[in-house]
């Protein structure tokens, strides 16, 4: 283990050298000067640029004050401890020769290029620094592939569509715990690069990249969902939905109209959440019987807003009968959400439907039940599944409701979740409208419009 961390450290304090030496060449300073500027030993800035020494902390953000590179040497600073999950993100942006690549680091809207032998990129790799920034790419080989089809997207294979693939399937892991801020700008990024890739790749990988990208095309969707912004919200499904088409992705074609279904929820057009997805349900024989049950549930959420209670929960059970004959999918490369869509996923959200039919102990009593089930680290998932519980808890029992709310401020102002900020502005018009002049309620409701 020594020897890990020493490796990672040294592979670090290398790519913070050459990002700094970089950025102070950009600003036009000599080293004396930046060191007088950063209060900081000119002989210890020295060799941290050639990558002999590693910052602390406070002057990696003493240096990005002055270069405002908005947090980058910090977060490689940070990289170089193991167990550090990352706000940097990395795409590779080609060959710039035989023996070079250009690693393009973003943080916080900025983007840092940086010129890299492949030799170095594969130590970076090796040592776990751009573990999180990178997430999929695990040595040089990967690297080299995916490069060289970066560089020329006619070599584009059936490993770099995996790559990107696998790539996808961590963003997915990270949203449940980050929440959409972090990820939108490295998804769209890579949505860039595979754009890029389709305009040259040759015929027989076509549609395997299309159908790659309207995975991430759906995924940019959801997070501009969980942002709160409904119109780039539709336009990304509706987006994916097309390259689905054109890859002859029927089941992705389908799901892009359960999301839309979903979005349609959002903005109260129920009839227009029951039409969407029972398009989704059309044609069964092409699609999986996981994405017909998830299209069922979300057919009878429309169903229950509309008064239909009975045929929602007939629509439910459905469902449930459709997940109990086909736990596993039979397709490997569905729609991500699929794979994890099960009974326990149905039963939560069918929490809602229980609580618009007036059953509201029901509807509490699943989402504890969740909640229990939930693992910490998933912090965006178990904040809104908390602010749900309360929204249901609103009617009843307004001080747990009040309590759960304020506990859930922290994790919408964390993970920039609007969903989680819709159920809490919900509780508190709730809460006010039940218990007009309830202590807990109003300490809520300060605490809520003081963000």
């Amino acid at each position: 283990m020594p020897e890990q961390v020493d490796e990672r450290r040294a592979c670090a304090a290398h790519l913070m050298g050459q990002v700094l030496r970089q950025q102070r060449t950009k600003a036009g300073l000599s080293l004396r000067q930046t060191a007088t500027l950063t209060h900081y030993d000119f002989g210890w800035l020295g060799r941290a640029e050639r990558g002999e020494y590693l910052l602390p902390e406070q002057h990696a953000a003493a240096l990005d004050a002055l270069f405002d590179t908005q947090g980058l040497l910090v977060e490689l600073r940070r990289a170089a401890n193991i167990g550090h999950t990352s706000h940097l993100s990395a795409r590779l942006a080609g060959a710039t020769s035989g023996q070079e690549v250009m690693l393009v680091l973003q943080v916080q809207g900025r983007s840092v290029p940086v010129t890299l032998s492949r030799r170095e990129f594969g130590r970076l790799l090796a040592a776990g620094v751009l573990s999180s920034a990178m997430p999929g790419l695990a040595n040089a080989d990967q690297m080299d592939r995916v490069t060289q089809a970066i560089s020329s997207p006619a070599r584009v294979d059936a490993e770099v569509i995996a790559y990107f693939r696998r790539v996808l399937a961590e963003h997915y892991a990270a949203d449940k715990m980050l929440g959409p801020r972090s990820l939108l700008k490295p998804v769209l990024a890579q949505i860039d690069v595979l754009d890029e890739l389709r305009r040259g790749a040759a015929g027989a990988h076509a549609e395997p990249l299309l159908q790659v990208l309207s995975h991430y095309g759906e995924m940019v969707g959801w997070l501009y969902q969980d942002l709160g912004q409904l119109e780039p919200a539709t336009q990304w499904t509706r987006r994916a939905a097309e390259w689905a088409q054109c890859a002859g992705d029927a089941n992705m074609a389908a799901y892009a109209l359960v999301r839309q279904s979903n979005i349609a929820a959002l903005g109260g057009d129920y009839a227009g959440v029951v039409q969407l997805a029972a398009a989704a349900r059309r044609n069964p024989a092409e699609v999986e019987p996981k994405l017909l049950a998830l299209a069922a549930q979300q057919q009878a959420r429309g169903l229950v807003m509309l008064g239909q209670a009975d045929e929602c929960f007939a629509l439910l059970e459905d469902a449930g009968e459709a997940l109990k004959d086909h736990p596993q999918v039979r397709q490997p490369d569905v729609p991500v959400y699929l794979h994890h869509y099960d009974l326990a996923t149905l039963r939560e959200q069918s929490a809602v439907c229980y609580r618009a039919a007036g059953q509201v102990a029901t509807s509490a009593s699943i989402l504890q039940e969740q909640i229990a089930a939930t693992p910490g680290r998933l912090v965006r998932d178990r904040g809104h599944l908390t602010a749900k519980l309360a929204v249901a808890l609103a009617t009843t029992d307004p001080a747990r409701a009040a309590t759960l709310g304020l506990e859930t401020i922290a994790t919408a102002q964390q993970t920039g979740s609007a969903r989680i900020w819709r159920e809490l502005r919900t509780l508190d018009g709730d809460l006010v409208r039940a218990w007009p002049g309830h202590a807990a309620a109003a300490t809520f409701h300060d605490a809520l419009v003081s963000v």
